[in-house]
């Protein structure tokens, strides 16, 4: 799956919210039938949503639809609504360890076979939002199905509770919890996913969040609003200057390797072929955004 440095989440029973989320440049769309669907619209919601998926996939949007919990499994209405041709994945909430992706991962496959899609195709994204999934969070992003992983550390939110760490700004009491993540996706060959920053309007404080996050290795995060997607998108795209370093590297290498030696000093640093290739990944990662 090509990365994702941008997740909107979007309100499934809001029309005009869906017609502004799928134009806010976010690499993906979350549609929403949870926490942010009041329980009374919940059906119209559904209803709404899988309405509007073939229009968006045929405008060549990246769909993906957040489905309720009950509280026995995954919300089978909302599976079978919205697995459809071209939809990209669903995101679950709180999962209890890799038991419950398992349960959702055979429940989609059900619904993959209704709509006569190949088994497999609809990915998951699963929210790691109790401490089980935490300490779990390794085998959970082993599922073929999981596309990726997401230690999401908002405010107040499910994390900061099932954990009982207080937030701040600076983020050392999540630090732990979020490169946990990052291995645990990487391991399993997976994209780590972070976010969520709360405080709509402060922009910098997303940027400075964001550089801390993609710092210790995440690969995108979630994003609550249409002006938050500029500012993680450019986070997480290398700019201008880091491809002209990195490419100064691969050449100032290159001409050490063709008189015989295998590493080179490149500001002031000592470089060899592991950081080359580094380099490479770097380039080709600000490549695949263009």
């Amino acid at each position: 799956m090509k990365l994702i440095r941008s997740l909107l989440f979007v309100p499934g029973n809001k029309e005009s919210m869906i017609d502004k989320g799928a134009n806010a440049g976010a690499d993906a769309i979350i549609l929403d039938l949870e926490d942010s669907v009041p329980h009374a619209e919940k059906e119209a919601a559904r209803a709404l949503v899988a309405s509007r998926i073939p229009g968006l996939v045929a405008e060549g949007k990246r769909v993906w639809v957040r489905i309720n919990r009950t509280a026995h499994i995954y919300d089978l209405d909302d599976i079978l609504a919205v697995v459809q041709p071209g939809v990209e994945g669903l995101v679950i909430s709180k999962p209890w360890g890799p038991e419950d992706v398992h349960t959702a991962s055979c429940m989609i496959a059900e619904a993959e076979a209704r709509a006569n899609i190949e088994i497999g195709t609809v990915k998951l994204i699963p929210l790691l939002e109790t401490a089980r999934s935490m300490q779990l969070c390794y085998e959970i992003a082993q599922h073929p199905r999981v596309a990726g992983i997401v230690g999401a550390t908002a405010k107040n939110a499910d994390m900061a509770r099932a954990l009982g760490f207080v937030w701040t700004a600076q983020g050392r009491e999540s630090d732990y919890l979020k490169s946990r993540v990052v291995m645990a996706a990487r391991a399993a060959g997976k994209q780590p996913i972070g976010g969520i920053w709360q405080q709509i309007k402060d922009l910098e404080g997303l940027a400075a969040a964001s550089k801390v996050d993609r710092q210790l290795g995440m690969a995108g995060e979630l994003a609550l609003h249409p002006m938050q997607v500029e500012t993680i998108n450019r986070t997480y795209t290398p700019d201008a200057d880091e491809v002209a370093y990195y490419q100064g590297m691969i050449d100032a290498l290159d001409a050490a390797m063709a008189q015989g030696r295998a590493s080179v000093m490149y500001d002031g640093e000592h470089i060899d072929i592991a950081h080359a290739k580094t380099a490479r990944d770097i380039i080709a990662l600000a490549g695949s955004f263009e």
